[in-house]
């Protein structure tokens, strides 16, 4: 114990105490059995009471993909062999919707088995603490990584999900797959410089390109047609009770200039605004 006749120990241990008052308390156990998705933060997992996601059949136009990632989802719920996943492709062709969709539907079929455990941006570091404690729980967990991308000359990013994937000492546990979604096949973004570099251009994009290699499933979305487009409306419409104009929904995708699910849910929002109905 520190002097207390001298004034600067008398100092030093009231601001000792003081920090250990003000210090944050340890963030709770997560209860891992109790919900059916959860949002890591680095440090600990909130639970998601309910899971919002749209019933699969109501996601048009991905009729592949769809099948591929429900059946991979529904092995992972069963406690059977399934793959990590990479969805790549155009923005708003419903890779997120479809990944919530899989786990939902899973659940339905195997109640209590499965949850979705959304990893926030900022805390791809922690994975390894987050796969340790799912590890030592009784249920199946796909972890979901939404929009990943690295920057020009990160490394450490890159080369942790390739352990993670690859079965280093890191790796995810038994019960744990990863579902991640981006805008590009090769996640790490490629430079002209890089494109040009007289040294071998090519190893440079077939180094990133191995990155997609690892994911079991790595399954591309394209751009929407006009008719999967058209699609995408009457199969909401028709679930909402709500009528459409095939020239008024073509109208609302130009003045987006695109056609996408995403544009297409915002039509049907649209409708539903129309006839006074929420959704």
């Amino acid at each position: 114990m520190a002097d207390q006749g001298d004034p600067l120990a008398r100092i030093a241990d009231a601001l000792e105490r003081l920090g250990a008052h003000l210090a944050p308390p340890a963030p709770a156990p997560a209860e891992w059995l109790a919900h059916p998705a959860y949002v890591w933060d680095g440090r600990t997992a909130r639970g998601v009471d309910r899971l919002d996601a749209p019933a699969l059949r109501l996601l048009q136009g991905i009729e592949q993909q769809k099948e591929a990632v429900a059946r991979n989802v529904a092995r992972l719920a069963a406690g059977h062999a399934s793959h990590d996943m990479l969805l790549w492709g155009s923005r708003g062709m419903g890779k997120s919707a479809l990944v919530r969709a899989s786990v939902l539907n899973a659940a339905q079929a195997h109640p209590g088995a499965i949850a979705l455990v959304q990893v926030a941006p900022d805390a791809l570091s922690s994975l390894s603490a987050l796969f340790a404690m799912l590890g030592r729980v009784e249920r199946q967990f796909l972890t979901f990584i939404d929009d990943l991308g690295f920057e020009e000359g990160d490394l450490s990013g890159p080369r942790a999900l390739r352990s993670w994937l690859e079965g280093g000492v890191e790796a995810r546990p038994a019960n744990v797959r990863l579902a991640v979604t981006s805008n590009r096949r090769a996640i790490v973004g490629r430079s002209l410089g890089e494109q040009d570099d007289p040294i071998n251009p090519r190893d440079v994009v077939d180094d990133k390109l191995a990155l997609a290699d690892r994911f079991g499933l790595s399954i591309g979305f394209h751009a929407c047609s006009q008719d999967d487009y058209l699609a995408i409306i009457s199969g909401y419409a028709q679930e909402l009770g709500l009528s459409f104009e095939v020239g008024d929904a073509l109208e609302w995708s130009k003045r987006r200039g695109s056609r996408s699910g995403r544009i297409a849910w915002h039509y049907v929002h649209e409708l539903a605004g129309r006839a006074g109905m929420r959704v």
